[in-house]
């Protein structure tokens, strides 16, 4: 799957999204005997490899209704097993060091993802670069150097993608549609002030440069 984003990355622009927002059909797993010591999140009912989850995934949890004081999303830093996640208050940084959310028992979590929206945006900035995208990522990566340039142009795609698909009915239809609008402008603006470094033989130095606000005319 070739991403430029993940779901951490959207958690940084929208708190609530995978607390207000998750998508039934794209939810990895969930439960309520979790248990949070530290960074340390456990649940004895759940298969965490075996239901897809990953490094930059996001966790909800709450026990509110026990009296708790968890109720939020955070990071998936690792899984460590098929009953256990490394989890952390949002990062600045993958490299930081993880930070351990309120301690409790008796938790419900859920783990929902918008790896499918990121994969989505993911080529269409591909195919705006004219780059050829193939299912092979390794290949991207040999092309474009530097992939770090695309995240915020492809997190603003996702966000628009999300918000435009929960615009369907309800009292906040509205609101819903026009922060689809305002993450699609972002989106556009943040694609054109995008500038690629491409290798075009393997070398690992970029021989080629493109920038989002570039006019490739081809002739027909």
């Amino acid at each position: 799957m070739i991403k430029f984003s993940n779901d951490v990355d959207l958690l940084k622009w929208e708190p609530v999204l995978f607390r207000d927002l998750a998508l039934a059909s794209q939810t990895l797993c969930q439960g309520s005997d979790g248990v949070l010591s530290g960074t340390t999140f456990t649940s004895i009912s759940a298969s965490f490899t075996s239901s897809g989850v990953a490094a930059g995934h996001v966790i909800y949890l709450s026990n509110s209704v026990s009296g708790g004081v968890t109720d939020g999303c955070y990071e998936v830093v690792s899984v460590d097993s098929a009953t256990q996640l490394t989890v952390s208050v949002v990062r600045v940084t993958s490299a930081d060091d993880p930070v351990a959310p309120p301690s409790g028992g008796s938790i419900s979590y859920c783990i929902s993802t918008f790896d499918p929206q990121a994969e989505e945006a993911a080529y269409s900035l591909l195919q705006y670069f004219g780059i050829g995208a193939t299912d092979d990522e390794g290949q991207l990566e040999s092309n474009v150097l530097n992939i770090r340039a695309l995240r915020q142009a492809a997190v603003f795609a996702v966000l628009s993608a999300v918000f435009v698909g929960s615009a369907c009915g309800g009292e906040e239809a509205g609101g819903f549609w026009r922060k689809s609008l305002r993450y699609q402008k972002m989106f556009q603006a943040a694609r054109t002030r995008a500038r690629l470094e491409l290798d075009t033989n393997g070398d690992n130095i970029a021989e080629q440069f493109q920038t989002g606000g570039t006019v490739r005319l081809r002739r027909l």
